[in-house]
């Protein structure tokens, strides 16, 4: 059995910054103001690639934040934000764009990492193009798993609309019809693609984390509502921070964020699979306004936005507190 760290000693490891140098010890960070409020409310989604939010609920509390508050929003942490439950949360940027193309009021804040779909196929699907008339399972219409399809589709030239036939599954129920036959692919985040390796369901035909033009691109972004931003400013760039901290700390740490991660019932051994597959260190490497073009392109080739990018880019987008924190970060 692969030997996890305690609890306990992951927590003491993020409280000391220990080997990782979470911080730089600037002026700017020592004389900031305590955030305006003390209670924020994120997304409880499903998931190993978000480890950055399992790993900042400790880093919150040292940020001012004595209410911590995470809402079930299940696949589709979006709807969150439609509800008013939610404040921020890190999310796959596609559903985003088209959330601020319907008129949402969210702000894009920063990105957190690259890929980490795997879209997974049958014999019949070898590349993306094959997607053609096949039918492929997603959890939801609109969720993060349908829109890449989508995006990935439209990109080659099919439309997913007329083209591609979507089911509705939940991913157990997804795996079991890849390996039946019963569905042509199926596209899915840690731990999914782990599971269907030692399964030996299906193969890769796309992993977004080493494909390009996916792999170029932020996967994973935070965001915020509107009016959390405008009022509470000083609470959004604390918040930030503590997600872009957790971000260094597992790829510094993998195995001590792992174990933050198996805490929440997934398996230890994919969890450390997915930190050190996933470059969680490159953070500052992506552009986060390229990754907001290149998906508001791909979104309005399928027909799924009518804003143009620049559109989308100028009402939905605020870079100013990650610039602030890549430089006030330490590499």
């Amino acid at each position: 059995m692969q030997w996890a760290p305690s609890r306990r000693r992951v927590l003491g490891a993020l409280s000391s910054g220990l080997g990782v140098g979470l911080i730089s010890r600037g002026t700017a960070f020592a004389q900031e103001a305590p955030p305006e409020i003390t209670t924020i409310r994120l997304a409880k989604i499903p998931g190993i690639c978000i480890a950055p939010r399992y790993v900042a609920e400790e880093l919150l509390a040292s940020e001012g934040f004595t209410n911590v508050q995470y809402i079930e929003t299940g696949v589709n942490v979006y709807s969150g934000f439609i509800g008013g439950t939610i404040d921020l949360s890190m999310a796959f940027i596609a559903p985003y764009i088209m959330q601020l193309d319907a008129g949402l009021p969210l702000v894009l804040l920063g990105g957190v990492h690259a890929g980490c779909f795997e879209l997974f196929g049958t014999e019949r699907v070898k590349a993306i193009r094959d997607l053609k008339g096949k039918t492929v399972a997603v959890p939801e219409l609109e969720s993060a798993h349908h829109v890449f399809v989508a995006a990935m589709a439209s990109q080659v030239g099919i439309d997913p609309k007329r083209e591609i036939k979507f089911v509705i599954h939940p991913p157990v129920e997804s795996m079991q019809l890849l390996a039946d036959g019963k569905i042509d692919a199926l596209i899915g985040f840690p731990p999914v693609p782990q599971e269907l390796r030692e399964k030996m369901i299906g193969r890769v035909v796309v992993s977004s984390g080493l494909d390009r033009p996916w792999s170029q691109y932020f996967c994973c972004i935070v965001a915020a509502h509107q009016e959390f931003v405008r009022k509470h400013p000083i609470a959004t760039k604390r918040a930030l921070r503590a997600i872009l901290k957790a971000t260094q700390f597992c790829a510094a740490e993998p195995e001590r964020a792992a174990r933050l991660v198996a805490d929440k019932g997934y398996r230890y051994d994919y969890s450390l699979q997915t930190m050190k597959e996933i470059q969680y260190a490159r953070w500052r490497d992506y552009n986060a306004e390229d990754t907001v073009r290149f998906y508001s392109l791909r979104l309005h080739e399928a027909g799924m936005i009518k804003s143009t990018p620049n559109k989308i880019i100028a009402q939905g987008t605020d870079w100013r507190f990650f610039n602030e924190l890549k430089r006030e970060l330490k590499s």
